[in-house]
């Protein structure tokens, strides 16, 4: 493996629009494409070339790969101006590299199909507003997408706090600063605790891994900036119930009563093959904070938060997975062996029927 090769086999992964790109040692590099791995006919790689691209992505990094190394978040820029978000780690004593491909254009709401009340959520003058899923499921995605109808229509100053820094913007009516952690700041939590300072308005945190960084999010939402983050939780009930799990028991219902406060909105996503297997489509749930939701989190009636989401839909324009769900598949989008899977719910046909 040389730098020429390297180069060749991550421009091909944007030509031809892969998601990920694998290195393993034993493995040719590996191709990830409509959620299918994908084998290159490429030699097996050795302990030498995966060294090698490990010491390549860290250099372009500022950093260097050392005896001790163990794993790794960062970023990769191509000559062409492709971006990687890179996961470089150690397996069986060997050195792994997954690259995630970072579209270079940042879609908004329309083209990524996603809901357009996006667009009031975010308009919030301050609050917490989270976008939640599994990996790989479109939450840096659509939390771009988020900051860029921010940027286009607001005159505001955002600053985001990434790990790495994926998506690049351009200040437009905005202004947008974008800080790494790890090379422009040491950490998430000591990020927000200096991010005042900067006079923000519009506060993004590419993810909340820790109870610091959760609690550091949750008071800077009550200093009156709108704050946005991310989770890998599947709904809005599993959303809260990780945040105040990683508080004690005692603390939470303090917790939980802050959280009513500030709580805008949580976006949850999951990705889906449309019918013709060739595009794919989000699966959205929208909670917004209403007056009824913010009851149900004080009072720890979290089982109640579903079937109010289900009856705000047309006032406020929130939704369940299994509305979207039903949606797609009466609109002949996707099959319903696709929409039972993805559903939340053991009798998801049942309701189609009673829809219908």
């Amino acid at each position: 493996m040389d730098a020429n090769t390297l180069l060749q086999i991550l421009d091909i992964a944007f030509q031809k629009k892969v998601s990920d790109v694998h290195f393993e040692v034993d493995n040719p590099p590996i191709f990830r494409g409509r959620g299918q791995l994908i084998r290159s006919k490429l030699p097996n790689l050795t302990d030498k070339d995966t060294e090698f691209i490990a010491s390549r992505i860290l250099e372009h990094n500022g950093r260097t790969l050392t005896s001790d190394f163990k794993e790794i978040d960062a970023s990769y820029s191509l000559p062409s101006g492709g971006r990687f978000r890179v996961s470089i780690f150690r397996q069986r004593n060997k050195y792994g590299i997954v690259m995630r491909v970072i579209p270079p254009h940042i879609g908004s709401f329309d083209e990524l199909h996603l809901p357009p009340v996006l667009g009031e959520i975010v308009k919030a003058p301050n609050g917490l507003i989270l976008v939640t899923g599994p990996t790989g499921n479109g939450k840096s995605t659509t939390l771009a997408s988020m900051i860029r109808f921010i940027n286009e229509s607001c005159n505001y100053n955002i600053v985001t706090i990434e790990d790495p820094i994926e998506f690049l913007f351009t200040s437009q009516k905005s202004c947008i600063i974008q800080r790494e952690v790890g090379i422009d700041t040491e950490s998430f939590n000591a990020a927000l605790k200096g991010v005042l300072r900067m006079d923000p308005d519009v506060i993004m945190v590419g993810e909340m891994r820790d109870k610091e960084t959760i609690e550091a999010c949750i008071k800077t939402a009550e200093t009156g900036h709108l704050v946005l983050s991310t989770l890998h939780t599947q709904s809005a009930v599993s959303t809260i119930n990780r945040m105040l799990g990683h508080f004690p028991p005692e603390g939470q219902e303090i917790i939980r009563q802050r959280l009513a406060d500030i709580l805008v909105a949580t976006v949850s996503l999951r990705l889906v093959k449309d019918k013709s297997g060739e595009n794919i489509l989000p699966v959205v749930e929208i909670m917004r904070s209403t007056t009824t939701i913010q009851a149900c989190i004080r009072e720890g009636r979290l089982d109640e938060i579903e079937k109010h989401i289900e009856n705000g839909q047309s006032l406020y324009h929130m939704q369940t997975l299994d509305q979207h769900l039903l949606q797609l598949y009466k609109q002949d989008l996707i099959t319903m062996e696709d929409a039972k899977r993805i559903s939340h719910s053991m009798d998801f046909e049942r309701k189609l029927v009673f829809e219908q």
